[in-house]
């Protein structure tokens, strides 16, 4: 219960700030961007192409969201406030989670006009696939939510936050592109590690638990390290 009341003040903080609304924005044009342009270009009306395209925008989208879940308020103060309430490290962490995550689903879900879109066009659609696909970019959204408030955890400057996320995100991101480069007994391992490898298994319409597993794994580990960040300040 206390998780969700910070979660609704952290979420209602949001669009509070003129920040949310550009970074939303910003998401948009991009997102409708990729979906118009092949559109346009050659008549292919599909949703395909923007499941690719957004794990790669939520790079710089969800590190601009999570970079001042913590690290501002350090800055302010008011994290000491929050210290004082009847509140555990984890429901602190869990409530900021939640709200930036909240904020990815509610980006992602003006994206459903472009399958409006694809609707009226009187496209073939594939919902199973469509379905994964959304299910799949929460796999990933909470993920890198998870990632950027461990990386606000790291610092009280919120430029600091967004590169170490950005950084982070970076890594688990680019691992499926440099597997030529690394030695083959520890291909599969990086494989793994790999957020793309585990994300087109879903976007295909197949679901599998192995690939749900990690995301909810990395997920949880950077939760964890954020808890274990907040609770170690108490012995400063």
């Amino acid at each position: 219960m206390k998780t969700l009341i910070i979660a609704k003040n952290e979420f209602r903080n949001f669009f509070n700030s003129v920040a949310a609304y550009v970074v939303l924005v910003v998401f948009l044009l991009i997102t409708g961007w990729f979906f118009a342009t092949p559109l346009f270009l050659i008549g292919q009306a599909e949703l395909r192409t923007l499941f690719t395209t957004i794990p790669w925008i939520f790079l710089l989208f969800i590190p601009a969201i999570t970079m001042g879940t913590i690290a501002k308020e350090k800055t302010t103060g008011t994290l000491e406030s929050l210290a004082t309430l009847p509140l555990s490290d984890t429901q602190i962490v869990l409530g900021k989670f939640w709200a930036s995550l909240g904020l990815v689903v509610v980006g992602m879900g003006f994206t459903l006009i472009h399958l409006l879109t694809i609707t009226i066009l009187g496209s073939n659609i594939d919902f199973g696939a469509i379905i994964c696909g959304y299910f799949g970019l929460i796999l990933i959204g909470a993920a890198y939510s998870a990632i950027g408030i461990f990386a606000s955890t790291l610092t009280s400057n919120q430029i600091v936050s967004f590169v170490v996320s950005f950084l982070f995100i970076f890594f688990f991101v680019i691992i499926e592109y440099v597997l030529i480069f690394i030695p083959a007994p520890l291909t599969e391992i990086f494989q793994y590690l790999s957020i793309g490898y585990h994300f087109e298994n879903i976007a295909r319409g197949v679901i599998d638990s192995r690939n749900v597993i990690y995301f909810l794994t990395v997920t949880f580990f950077f939760l964890r390290l954020s808890t274990i960040l907040m609770d170690s300040r108490k012995w400063k």
